[in-house]
């Protein structure tokens, strides 16, 4: 994983990368086996074609068994990570589980609860690699004549095996088997692919197809990094495109919110230089569930300089269809894209794109676009850039080297005073605004954030305290005054400091992740800019101090007169406060630019 500038200057944020949980139907295998409503087909959720010929082997101790005896039952193989087994009738073998299991180990099996019978079949606990896993069965009272094991076998994601079967055990006195006609579950097929000859055009877009482009008016046609889908209705059936950069995925979702749950989503997925193009669907905020193919026509995909084009025909209602919605009605629309690993897709790699309000697609065409930051925490990174970048910084100076320059009083007070109370409390304000925004849109605490949550909590207490201790200063020539000046000066420093540690972390979450290197080399640049400033005033007030010139042959010292001294400071001095200034704001406005477009 390559760190950013930004991850070097301040620790960096660790970015947990989910397994997807895939689904065809109902729910995905996990990694601690807990898979029991798959529990009926045996099939893994992983979207890809079972292996025809097992490697493994389902082993039972006799071959002979009556109600109530207990079996040992041994799955071994080469090396595998994941398992179902499962005991069947053998003559009815999609039929129910039959009889209960007693586990060996527990650290590498688990019993599992399928179709309302406890115990009745084992999994593994964890995605550790094995070799072998020995169980016990319990035949029932109620044990049919003939029982088989079956067992399901993950190596990798890619690679498992559906219903393995064991010899067949019977009952003493049973009938001879007969080996049914048809035993094995018919698995998934994919529907008919063909290939793009040529990348999709934004030509039509509002007029004859709606679409969805970012940047804006970019077209895929001519522009590599334009993430574009677009929707053309025909009759009652609706045609997409979608296309961006992507080597992992990319997709879309309707949804009634802006809110990721709930969602008709669709993913083309980047695996082995082809495109797989999946139906799926979101509950609340978790990864896809894959559903049938059986809803999409004319699918077809394009590869080429790292952009993946995807496009396929769906009808406007699929009344049969479970979680697909019909398109003759408006949503939100969500657009992301993320890394694919394996086969398994992770958590998209940056906020998704969300168009401002809700289309409907199949009514008259549109040519619109989204944002990747909702506008509160837009609203939170420009408040606190404008607090710490402007007000703050700019109050500081002023504070630390203006007081001769910006002597004369207003309202009462030295003019810097003022200037230097009214940036600090207007800083306060922004930053208890900014503060309280994230946790409104998050209706709580993210713990996706990293550490910029917490320096930001810490920024808003030191913010808060500065004004209280203030509140407290001694007069000028009391003794306390000297420990008020350093405790003063000590708060408003950490303040600062963690205040651009926050902002270089906030940069790059995924809220308000603005785009490119460039805004942790500007971020550097505006510190490098502030360091700079104080060091010129730093040297400035020292030579300005030393302005002094002994003659060597009358051993008199002569100083040169204070007014003309001050004079030429006061002067320089504010040359380089209107230089800061504008720097100050030159960067802020690089900064408010970025998140306006985002």
């Amino acid at each position: 994983m390559r760190l950013e500038p930004a991850e070097m200057v301040v620790l960096g944020l660790a970015v947990g990368a989910a397994v997807l949980l895939l689904q065809v139907a109902v729910v995905a295998p996990y990694p601690e086996g807990q898979v029991t409503e798959s529990c009926h087909d045996m099939v893994p959720r992983h979207s890809h074609t079972p292996h025809p010929n097992p490697v493994h082997s389902v082993a039972v101790s006799q071959a002979r068994f009556a109600p109530g005896d207990r079996l040992e039952v041994t799955l071994s193989g080469p090396e595998f990570k994941g398992f179902l087994l499962e005991a069947r009738n053998a003559e009815d073998l999609n039929g129910p589980p039959v009889g209960s299991f007693t586990l060996i180990d527990s650290e590498v099996s688990q019993l599992l609860t399928c179709e309302d019978r406890q115990g009745s079949a084992v999994s593994h606990t964890n995605p550790h690699k094995k070799t072998e896993i020995k169980v016990h069965w319990n035949a029932p009272q109620s044990a049919p004549n003939h029982v088989q094991f079956l067992a399901t076998v993950v190596e990798k994601y890619k690679t498992y095996w559906v219903k393995i079967p064991s010899p067949v055990i019977s009952q003493p006195n049973a009938p001879p088997f007969s080996t049914p006609e048809a035993t094995a579950a018919p698995l998934s097929t994919l529907p008919p692919v063909s290939h793009l000859t040529k990348p999709f055009s934004a030509s039509g877009c509002g007029n004859k197809k709606f679409c969805v482009r970012s940047p804006s008016a970019c077209d895929p046609e001519k522009e590599s990094a334009c993430v574009f889908l677009s929707f053309t209705r025909d009759g009652q059936s609706v045609v997409v495109e979608l296309s961006g950069p992507s080597k992992g995925y990319l997709s879309f979702a309707f949804s009634h919110d802006t809110w990721m749950g709930d969602d008709d989503a669709y993913l083309c997925v980047w695996e082995d230089q082809t495109v797989r193009i999946q139906p799926s669907h979101l509950t609340g905020r978790s990864h896809p569930v894959l559903d049938s193919w059986d809803t999409l026509e004319e699918v077809a995909w394009r590869l080429e300089d790292g952009v993946m084009q995807c496009s396929f025909r769906r009808n406007i209602t699929l009344p049969g269809a479970k979680h697909r919605f019909d398109l003759n009605a408006s949503y939100y629309i969500f657009l992301a894209s993320g890394a694919v690993e394996d086969g398994r897709i992770h958590r998209h790699s940056q906020q998704p794109l969300i168009t401002y309000e809700k289309y409907d697609v199949t009514d008259h065409p549109e040519d619109v676009g989204g944002s990747r930051a909702p506008l509160l925490l837009k609203a939170h990174g420009a408040l606190m850039l404008v607090a710490w970048v402007a007000a703050v910084s700019i109050g500081v100076i002023v504070a630390r080297f203006f007081k001769p320059v910006l002597s004369h009083p207003i309202f009462g007070e030295a003019a810097w005073f003022q200037v230097h109370r009214a940036l600090m409390l207007t800083a306060c304000v922004l930053t208890g605004v900014a503060f309280v925004l994230p946790f409104v849109y998050r209706e709580g605490w993210s713990r996706r954030a990293g550490f910029h949550p917490y320096l930001g909590c810490a920024v808003m207490t030191m913010a808060a305290l500065q004004p209280l201790l203030a509140g407290f200063r001694p007069p000028l020539q009391d003794p306390r005054r000297h420990l008020f000046n350093w405790t003063h000066w000590g708060v408003g420093t950490a303040a600062r400091i963690t205040a651009v540690a926050a902002m270089f972390l906030g940069m790059d979450l995924p809220g308000l992740s603005l785009p490119g290197p460039w805004k942790t080399y500007t971020m550097l640049g505006f510190v490098a800019w502030h360091v700079g400033a104080e060091i010129v005033l730093e040297i400035h007030a020292y030579r300005l101090s030393r302005k002094v010139e002994i003659l060597d042959d009358t051993r008199i010292q002569i100083i040169e007169p204070f007014t003309i001294a001050d004079a030429e400071g006061h002067a320089f001095k504010k040359a380089v406060l209107a230089v800061y200034i504008c720097g100050n704001v030159t960067f802020l406005l690089i900064f408010l630019a970025a998140i306006y477009r985002l």
